[in-house]
């Protein structure tokens, strides 16, 4: 398992939100360096972010959530058209950052 995992529940439809393209980036002396980047599968899912044994250094990440293009296929208006969570690495562990989303709001907390 990746090192970072996340998943989205779309709090509107209460299910997953499939289909979401998420960016993992890390923080630099000259701004915001792409790592990684994924989909999320049928459960609102990625667990494979990271190859399994790629570790990341202590530092500030952020996942930008690109959910425009979701809530576009729903025909859904919605406020936000990307989500960014940023978040600090403290140590070698798993880092779970699930996102909770409706088209005008959105949550977030260190999962499991």
């Amino acid at each position: 398992m990746s090192q970072i995992t996340t998943h989205i529940l779309d709090t509107s439809l209460g299910r997953p939100a499939a289909g979401v393209q998420v960016l993992l980036l890390q923080a630099t002396d000259t701004g915001w360096q792409d790592l990684a980047s994924g989909v999320t599968n049928a459960d609102g899912r990625i667990s494979d972010l990271l190859p399994p044994t790629t570790q990341l250094a202590v530092g500030i990440y952020k996942l930008a959530f690109v959910v425009q293009e979701y809530f576009e296929r729903q025909s859904v208006k919605a406020f936000y058209p990307v989500v960014e969570i940023c978040f600090a690495v403290t140590a070698a562990e798993h880092y779970h950052v699930p996102l909770l989303l409706n088209p005008f709001g959105y949550s977030t907390y260190r999962g499991s």
